[in-house]
């Protein structure tokens, strides 16, 4: 695994939003051995969201002690233009900015600051990169398709029900889904599952909704997604697909956590009710059925969607339901967790700081 870094320098203080403000500096260790604070963070850059992750070993598991999620729409218009906007870039370095100050304020030591689809895909992703290690001193690593699925299973297994033989693993990102089947592998002393294989289809909500429009969504609009997903998701539908008895859907991204907070019918989202709750197959019908009847308005006024995801929740409820046709599961288990998760537990299993599962 390489060790991404985080340089100091003489930018200006941002301010948080807990309302203290950034001041110590941070330095990137390699990956051998203990961290110098114990401090960790894991930064995820999308193609839709910055989410950022400072957590401390605690036992077997970890303690968030700061945390960071902003819809940037890095990916806006890739699929037409082959490039990342200068508005795009600008949202980015925003974000990336009160990362910089988040984990230099946190002390954090020991880092992975990973990139994904938008920066696999744009023909200006290196100049992209090479401004935000200038401007801001932190290098971002590209992450392949594989290594995104893989972190992945590794941030949600913890939600593979405990006398499930798997699940069928599925994370909905802007530019990309990531499918997955796993099987609990019992001969783990970890208690890591089995990866059977995996698919990364070359659509995602940002990109799906450019292609059939993401305000206005029809019964038909929603039909034709629906179906180029699933000629996606087909071959490996067809290859994985088979003998299902024992397992479940396990979701995750902004798509899954919404739907849930749509059936739960949460005046504010809470990630404490979300993580973790499992649906019935009706259920998650039921929930998307209620967003296809809103207005682009109603779902931008709605606590659980908000006006950033208003145009891109169908696309996303698209892409899910035609996993959910592909694997004809009884039941969704949802997770708000992710990458981020699994790279604080890949690095301190590494490290062997704390006994994280």
């Amino acid at each position: 695994m390489n060790d991404a870094r985080l340089r100091g320098g003489s930018q200006p203080r941002e301010e948080r939003q807990d309302g203290m403000t950034a001041g110590s500096d941070a330095r990137a260790q390699k990956s051998h051995g203990h961290t110098e604070t114990g401090v960790y963070a894991a930064l995820d850059l999308g193609t839709n969201n910055c989410r950022l992750l400072i957590a401390k070993p605690d036992g077997d598991s970890f303690h968030v002690i700061d945390s960071f999620s902003r819809i940037i729409r890095l990916g806006e218009g890739i699929s037409t233009t082959g490039r990342i906007s200068d508005a795009a870039i600008a949202r980015a370095m925003g974000a990336l900015r009160i990362c910089r100050d988040k984990i230099k304020f946190r002390n954090a030591t020991r880092l992975r600051l990973i990139a994904t689809e938008a920066c696999r895909a744009a023909a200006n992703a290196d100049q992209f990169r090479a401004r935000v290690a200038d401007e801001l001193g932190i290098t971002l690593e590209v992450i392949g398709r594989e290594t995104e699925a893989t972190l992945a299973v590794l941030g949600c297994s913890p939600l593979l029900e405990a006398n499930a033989r798997g699940a069928i693993l599925f994370d909905i990102g802007g530019g990309s889904t990531e499918v997955v089947r796993i099987t609990r592998n019992a001969d783990d002393p970890q208690g890591r599952p089995t990866i059977d294989g995996w698919a990364s289809l070359p659509l995602g909500v940002v990109t799906l909704a450019e292609r059939f429009g993401g305000k206005d969504v029809t019964t038909e609009s929603y039909a034709a997604m629906v179906k180029a997903v699933a000629a996606d998701v087909a071959p490996f539908a067809q290859a994985h697909g088979g003998d299902l008895a024992g397992m479940h859907l396990l979701g995750t991204s902004g798509t899954v956590t919404t739907v849930a907070g749509v059936y739960l019918d949460l005046a504010r989202y809470d990630r404490r009710r979300i993580d973790g709750i499992w649906m019935e197959d009706a259920d998650v019908t039921r929930a998307i059925a209620k967003l296809l009847g809103m207005s682009y308005q109603q779902r931008a006024d709605n606590a659980c969607i908000g006006v950033e995801r208003a145009d891109l929740v169908l696309a996303g409820c698209a892409i899910l339901d035609a996993i959910r046709q592909s694997f004809p599961l009884p039941r969704l288990r949802v997770a708000d967790r992710g990458l981020r998760e699994g790279m604080l537990i890949e690095m301190m299993r590494d490290d062997r700081a704390g006994r994280v599962s």
